[in-house]
């Protein structure tokens, strides 16, 4: 595998870096540095600037909207965004259903979904997990049953991640109960100011609001929001998630993560000299890291297979549970570097009219909220035990 970055790319790289440093806005990057949970106002502003510049889809077909750039370029992309602490845009529509929808949806759907979602200007969220279905998704329970022209659904969906920020839903609806779980399942976009649908908040460990409970009380479909076949629901969900598994991740951002804790490690006095120097906390520094490397390289080999015209395989699950691992690592490392300022996190710092001063140094703010945030990454997206099944029966055969 050749590493070298050519002429033409490393020019790619300038052209991103120069962009990100007049067109991002700091109080965004501050955030981002921070591990502050962003507004929809915030991810709303910097989708318009990507959407602007042509650069809100990097990995769409041109013909789509999309960037026409090679996997190398949105490698390259995504590690400078990182290393600039840009906001990750809201994935439900880029990442997960734009995807699905201009890959199995009819002409008309990608006309009335795709622009909206390359703008910025429809949000979605994802309408899978379900009370005692999260991990088993096939045991799903919210049904949709035909009645003439639509569908009506009822059901519970948990663990919605932005539903109330959201505009639309795919969701996943049991359309027949006979036969394998797998095959009575289908997959609907679902307009969220639908009568009958009712969004609860879950406060989650970091005190924060971002996920909830989403019930459907008779709220009617139109059958044209089905996404190809009513029962293959199962497939298309399946395509979704390894794109999702795959973004989850994350090696780029856990790279500057890795260069801030040094940096905080650095800075940090333990008995005259700094935490960087004590040897047992920098070897389990160097330990993530040699392991973040070597998860760059499974990336980086997942990357090439992209090049060639594979798309994401079940490779995605080794992605996903050593990247969300490492991501609890790294940030369990930045709490205990910054020890007992870690605990205090001012969740209205950015709101209008704060004025208080921080408690503690300003990078150690935010980082109990990531911390405690981030022990879900190893369940969303498919639990890290249900990735492990994964491998062990599609790609080592057992």
């Amino acid at each position: 595998m050749d590493l070298t970055f050519t002429e033409d790319e490393q020019a790619f790289r300038e052209t991103v870096r120069r962009f990100l440093a007049d067109e991002l806005p700091q109080d965004l990057a501050r955030k981002t540095e921070g591990g502050w949970h962003l507004e929809k106002e915030d991810v709303a502003r910097w989708n318009r600037i990507l959407h602007a510049k042509g650069w809100s889809a990097p990995a769409w077909p041109e013909e789509y909207g999309g960037t026409g750039w090679s996997p190398v370029q949105r490698y390259i992309f995504n590690e400078e965004c990182a290393d600039a602490w840009a906001p990750i845009l809201s994935p439900f529509g880029l990442s997960m259903v734009g995807p699905v929808i201009y890959t199995f949806g009819s002409d008309e759907q990608k006309a009335k979904y795709l622009p909206p979602i390359l703008s910025g200007e429809t949000f979605w969220c994802q309408g899978y997990s379900e009370p005692g279905s999260g991990s088993d998704l096939a045991s799903l329970k919210t049904r949709a049953v035909r009645d003439g022209g639509d569908y009506v659904v009822n059901g519970h969906k948990i663990w919605t991640t932005q539903a109330h920020w959201a505009d639309m839903m795919f969701c996943l609806v049991r359309t027949d109960t006979e036969g394998k779980p797998q095959q009575g399942i289908s997959f609907l976009l679902i307009d969220m100011t639908s009568p009958g649908i009712q969004v609860k908040p879950i406060i989650t460990i970091d005190g924060s609001h971002s996920v909830n409970e989403v019930f459907f009380d008779d709220v009617r479909v139109p059958v044209e929001n089905l996404i190809g076949q009513e029962g293959m629901g199962w497939t298309y969900a399946k395509f979704l998630l390894g794109h999702e598994r795959t973004l989850i991740a994350g090696v780029s951002v856990s790279k500057k993560r890795i260069a801030q804790l040094k940096r905080i490690a650095g800075a940090e006095r333990q008995n005259g000299a700094s935490l960087l120097e004590d040897t047992s906390f920098r070897n389990r520094v160097a330990e993530a890291e040699i392991s973040l490397q070597a998860l760059e390289m499974t990336s980086l080999r997942s990357l090439a297979s992209e090049n060639a015209g594979k798309g994401p395989g079940p490779e995605s699950s080794i992605l996903k549970i050593r990247g969300s691992e490492l991501q609890q690592t790294i940030s369990g490392l930045l709490v205990e570097a910054v020890g007992y300022y870690a605990g205090p996190y001012e969740l209205e710092r950015f709101e209008d009219g704060w004025n208080e001063e921080p408690i503690g140094p300003d990078y150690a703010q935010g980082s109990m909220a990531m911390h405690l945030y981030g022990r879900a990454s190893t369940i969303y997206g498919g639990s890290n035990e249900i990735q492990r099944n994964v491998i062990a029966k599609m790609i080592l055969g057992l």
